[in-house]
């Protein structure tokens, strides 16, 4: 499960990421409670409107952002971006410390934050790849994925302490100085042990290779289809906890930031879960997606604070299941001189589709309420998970069939010759009915993608 830290360079980018990213999640907590409750009266659209702002530039910037990550040094590069960001968050909150802050310059410091968070995602996305080895990627990326949101159960919760404690201000300033730590750790690294990636030529045509390059393979189409479903109208969290926390049960700040823990939680185990595989499948993404939109769907119509709590746990474990083998499957399938390109459209689709429906989903909790919002989540969920599972039915060239034997078999097949596809899972479920008769035994069997 922790094999990529046995890596002195991942160990060093670990750590300061894990400084880092409580930092950032210190800051969204902050930052969507004074437009909530302080720069409106809470007005979840206002809230919707930052993120998008904040992830809008992932899709109008994506072309550039990764052939920037294919083709320039990815070190010097974060030191950069992190660097930039780090002052943007000292900006505001030296305008929230004295009082200044206005919505506008809410709105101004978030698109500022997106701009450079669009050059930086896809390069810190790819950056792991040199870092470990190919076979360790996946692992690494799961690693990633729990840092990050083991860092939101310290973030959020540490947020609300401190928002009702000091002020938001100091919160922001706070994640300014948790930026630094990534910029040293980028200094620590030991250079002449990093992975040598190839690097994109300065030839005609490299703004629209990774297009081309995805349009000829289907299966990260599908997933990337799933991931804007997703993406759009269900990981809109900070919409889902503040409202069902103010507007639904009457809670504060603490309130706020301890559902972001919870759901940490969740993610955290979800995370870790995928670390332990050694290869990111088609099938789980759409258990994830599955299970997402049940998890959703329950959470919806929990009566109570902490019933709804306790569901978010599970929210966040289905999620953090689908992003992060949905993460390592499109890296660890895509060839290393494209892998920015890729990642860029697909950071795009994932995080640019919130502002398409971040402003969707505040309207909804402003007009039908906050349960409402997450039943178009859940919506997504299921939707992305039919959506894969026809791809795979449909394309692939696999079928359903039941015999009826003294032992029933449900298996998925090829069309083509009637045998079962080569390679993939095999889940036996023997239900002993009756320990005289036959067990049943379900065997669902994936064919592996492309390469």
């Amino acid at each position: 499960m922790f094999r990529s830290l046995s890596v002195v360079n991942y160990r060093i980018w670990f750590a300061g990421a894990l400084v880092s990213n409580i930092g950032t999640w210190m800051q969204r907590t902050a930052q969507d409670w004074i437009v909530l409750t302080q720069l409106t009266d809470y007005n979840a659209t206002a809230v919707g409107i930052t993120m998008a702002l904040q992830l809008g530039p992932q899709l109008v910037l994506m072309p550039w952002s990764g052939l920037i990550a294919d083709r320039f040094n990815r070190r010097k590069l974060l030191i950069l971006t992190q660097t930039l960001m780090g002052l943007l968050a000292l900006g505001l909150g030296i305008l929230t410390v004295t009082g200044l802050a206005e919505l506008w310059h809410v709105y101004l410091f978030a698109l500022g934050l997106g701009v450079v968070a669009a050059i930086d995602a896809p390069a810190r996305q790819t950056f792991v790849s040199e870092l470990v080895s190919e076979d360790n990627l996946s692992n690494a990326v799961a690693l990633n994925s729990a840092s990050f949101h083991g860092a939101r159960l310290i973030g959020p919760a540490a947020a609300g302490l401190l928002t009702v404690a000091v002020g938001a201000g100091w919160v922001f300033m706070i994640n300014a100085v948790t930026f630094a730590a990534t910029v040293f750790a980028m200094t620590l690294l030991r250079t002449a042990q990093l992975r040598k990636s190839p690097k994109a030529g300065r030839e005609r045509g490299q703004l629209m290779a990774g297009f081309r390059y995805v349009r000829g393979r289907p299966d990260i189409v599908v997933v990337m289809i799933a991931v804007f479903l997703i993406g759009t109208f269900g990981l809109n969290f900070a919409i889902f906890t503040s409202t069902m926390a103010t507007i639904e049960f009457g809670m504060g700040a603490t309130e706020f930031g301890l559902l972001s823990s919870i759901m940490a939680i969740g993610a955290v185990i979800g995370a870790l879960l995928a670390a332990r595989r050694s290869r990111a499948r088609l099938r789980l993404i759409v258990s994830g997606a599955a299970l997402f939109g049940l998890s959703c769907a329950v959470a919806a119509v929990m009566p109570s604070y902490w019933t709804f709590a306790v569901s978010l746990a599970f929210v966040g474990l289905s999620s953090l299941t689908l992003m992060t083998t949905a993460n390592a499957y499109v890296q660890t399938s895509t060839r290393p001189e494209m892998r920015g390109r890729v990642m860029a459209l697909y950071m795009a689709i994932f995080v640019g589709g919130t502002p398409l429906g971040a402003p969707l989903v505040g309207w909804v909790a402003d007009q039908y309420g906050p349960r409402w919002a997450l039943g178009l989540a859940a919506a997504s969920g299921l939707l992305a998970a039919a959506a894969i599972l026809f791809w795979m039915i449909r394309y692939r060239e696999l079928r359903l069939q039941l015999r009826l034997r003294t032992s029933p078999r449900m298996l998925l097949h090829h069309a083509g010759d009637g045998r079962p596809a080569p390679v993939g899972l095999a889940i036996d479920d023997e239900m002993e009915r009756d320990r005289e008769t036959a067990t049943r035994e379900i065997a669902i069997v994936e064919a592996t993608a492309p390469r």
